[in-house]
């Protein structure tokens, strides 16, 4: 169903209501926050930066506002030691060398001068274009959206240079010349807070922190995700893992963790939370053995059973 809704213009958004319906049509339940924070960024034209807690779907924001657009999703995972060939663009050195080969081969390379050789090698069709440059480049249809995820990861001069690039969206390559954007893609950075993103960059961005759900956001989210747990079974898990959450583990459970939880226990015919069944998936939750055995030792029963008397919304 969510595939054959049609296409929304992204930049002329009228309210953040209608970004809130919009994330909600292609299955993200967002906070008036989050709702808010979006709008602007859409209709600023700036970059949203997502920070929180992993496992809070600050990534499946990206996701849902190219479902919501139509646009290509170019994702950039950033990791520590990432430089520019990784994110923007490398030459293709085995087709470049083969090529060369080819020209000695059929004699097109005897006597001719180095600019022509160059002009031969370092031509469009041996560039190999990554995300930041396919964003930029990106000309037809609605404009893609560009995620540039775990930011924090990276390193101090790759920061800078994403900096530089999101300044005016171009890209200069010395053989080729500068790359602009005809249109800038919409840009949403993600960052875990595993170290401090540079003020900087955060000048350039919007900027929003993704917080857990509160237990009746994510019991909804759970029944939009995974229709065939009860409504009951929902509530109960969201108040539980929200328990959990508080009680100092290393992982915190994430939304997803929880939604895959619920889907466990409903597959195991559980229409609503109890002692034995929660006990026995808990590994759909909770992934450290030293989380488990914290959950356990704080007294899993006790959670169960708050979490069997939560009320309704």
């Amino acid at each position: 169903m969510l595939d054959r809704m049609a296409a929304a213009d992204l930049r002329s958004v009228s309210s953040v209501e209608e970004v809130s319906q919009g994330l909600s049509d292609h299955a993200y339940l967002p906070d008036a926050a989050l709702a808010t924070a979006v709008y602007l960024a859409l209709r600023l034209r700036r970059p949203l930066l997502l920070e929180g807690e992993p496992g809070v779907g600050k990534t499946e924001v990206a996701k849902v506002i190219a479902d919501w657009g139509g646009g290509r999703l170019i994702r950039l995972q950033c990791y520590e030691g990432i430089d520019a060939a990784q994110a923007v663009y490398e030459w293709d050195y085995a087709r470049q060398l083969l090529h060369l080969r080819t020209m000695e081969a059929t004699g097109r390379a005897h006597g001719a001068d180095e600019d022509r050789i160059a002009d031969e090698l370092y031509n469009e069709r041996f560039l190999v274009r990554r995300p930041l440059l396919e964003a930029i480049e990106a000309a037809d249809g609605p404009p893609p959206v560009l995620l540039v995820d775990e930011v924090d990861r990276s390193d101090d001069e790759f920061e800078a240079f994403l900096l530089e690039v999101l300044s005016d969206y171009s890209i200069t390559i010395p053989e080729l010349g500068t790359f602009a954007a005809v249109d800038p893609p919409v840009v949403v950075i993600t960052s875990n807070r595993t170290r401090d993103v540079h003020d900087a960059l955060k000048r350039r961005c919007l900027y929003h922190w993704v917080a857990h759900p509160g237990p009746q956001r994510e019991a909804a989210i759970i029944r939009l995700r995974a229709p065939e747990v009860t409504e009951s079974l929902a509530r109960q898990v969201a108040h539980a893992a929200a328990a959990m959450r508080e009680v100092g583990l290393y992982k915190p459970p994430g939304v997803a963790e929880t939604i895959d939880w619920a889907r466990a226990l409903s597959l195991l015919g559980g229409a609503t939370l109890d002692l034995a069944n929660a006990s026995a998936t808990l590994g759909a939750l909770l992934k450290y053995r030293e989380d488990r055995d914290r959950v356990i030792e704080h007294d899993l029963a006790a959670i169960v059973a708050d979490a069997a008397t939560a009320p309704s919304p």
